[in-house]
């Protein structure tokens, strides 16, 4: 199992944005309470069909650095669709 990031180029509130993602909900979740990130910042069934939290710039470094593998676009989108839950239900 592991945790990824793209880059963070997405501007929103003064901030450059990026997505946390991993191969199962709970790791991110688990990843994400380790990180400090806000549960707020998760994205999910049924707003979004991938599991995924948005976070900073600054949030990203340091998810670099607790492990979480750094993604190329191309590498983000595959990721995505790899962990996309269908029609927006969770997976059991």
């Amino acid at each position: 199992m592991a945790v990824y990031v793209d880059a963070a180029i997405w501007n929103w509130a003064g901030h450059r944005w990026c997505h946390l993602m991993a191969d199962d909900t709970d790791e991110l979740h688990r990843f994400a309470a380790q990180l400090g990130v806000k549960h707020s910042s998760y994205q999910g069934p049924p707003k979004t069909s991938a599991p995924h939290y948005d976070i900073t710039g600054f949030e990203r470094d340091r998810a670099v650095r607790l492990g979480a593998f750094e993604c190329s676009r191309e590498e983000i989108v595959a990721i995505f669709r790899r962990v996309r839950v269908p029609n927006g239900k969770a997976r059991r």
